[in-house]
């Protein structure tokens, strides 16, 4: 499936992924191109934070083709 992840200061990345791909490559691929740490960044989708266990995969999560995933910093304080 192709998703876009758009991140808070509104760069977009899009990513051809497997149902079966674990959502945590994800994180790490725009945690290293943002150069923030991996482990600050929180998944939301259709307003729901995607859980960080690192396992969580698309088709868990109910995405199809085309779907838009938020990469936010957490918020520490």
């Amino acid at each position: 499936i192709n998703v876009k992840v758009v991140h808070a200061s509104g760069e977009e990345v899009f990513f051809k992924i497997k149902k079966n791909t674990h959502l945590s490559k994800i994180k790490n691929a725009i945690g290293q191109r943002q150069g923030v740490n991996p482990q600050g960044l929180r998944l939301v989708f259709n307003g729901e934070r995607v859980p960080s266990l690192g396992s969580e995969t698309p088709e868990e999560c109910g995405m199809e083709d085309g779907d838009v995933i938020d990469a936010l910093q957490e918020q520490m304080g």
